[in-house]
């Protein structure tokens, strides 16, 4: 069965984007600095891991 069609798998899918995402920007930054078009949707899923901290850390004190 396609991940498409599993949402578990789907849920995977997006969490795997989202964290690989987060490690580049991290480990090359100049790869995700364009905040529009193709690159600007993987810009916004590493935005998305450090907004979450941020307020897990703001809210944890």
């Amino acid at each position: 069965m396609s991940a498409l069609f599993n949402f578990h798998s789907f849920l995977t899918v997006v969490l795997l984007v989202i964290c690989t995402c987060t490690f580049l920007k991290m480990q090359f930054p100049a790869i995700l600095e364009q905040k529009t078009g193709f690159r600007g949707f993987f810009w916004k899923a590493a935005r998305i891991v450090k907004i979450y901290l941020f307020l897990l850390l703001e809210y944890n004190h």
